[in-house]
């Protein structure tokens, strides 16, 4: 599947980003009122444990380590903003390392963290990430094998 969303991404828009893991945000964005004051600076995926995560964009990784007992993965990208990774349960890359979108950046434990930052301020990732439409495919009734399907496609702005 990795290669299809290799094509997939080619044609994106830099205002539409590949979902980090296909599965449904937990814990939506919280703006804080101020640069101290309580918020969530990001969205939470709850998922399997061992989930691949992906790389939003293109980008070079800027830091990979354990903050607080935390595994964190952070990819800046060309356009300044930096893709914050974090309950990774693992990942192989180290700063220096290039990413297109869609590489596997790392493993994901029973819950993904996502943000974006501009800067040291938090942006809401919520309208920047496409989702992926998966197609339906009968599978025929005679027993025969099925044909491959078509792969996924990424769609840009609100879900319909």
């Amino acid at each position: 599947m990795h290669h299809l969303l290799v094509s997939l991404v080619a044609t994106l828009s830099p205002s539409c980003l590949l979902p980090p893991v296909d599965a449904p945000v937990a814990l939506a964005f919280v703006a804080p009122v101020c640069a101290y004051c309580p918020g969530h600076r990001g969205l939470e995926y709850d998922l399997v444990t061992g989930t691949t995560v992906r790389a939003v964009a293109d980008g070079q990784v800027t830091f990979s380590g354990v903050v607080a007992g935390t595994r964190y993965l952070v990819v800046e990208h060309a356009d300044g903003l930096r893709a914050t990774y974090g309950d990774l349960a693992g990942s192989p890359l180290v700063p220096g390392n290039h990413v297109r979108a869609g590489d596997p950046i790392g493993i994901a434990g029973s819950t993904l963290y996502f943000g974006l930052r501009d800067g040291e301020t938090p942006v809401d990732p919520t309208p920047l990430l496409g989702h992926l439409r998966h197609h339906v495919r009968l599978v025929p009734s005679s027993g025969r094998a099925a044909r491959p399907g078509r792969p996924p496609t990424l769609e840009c702005g609100p879900r319909t």
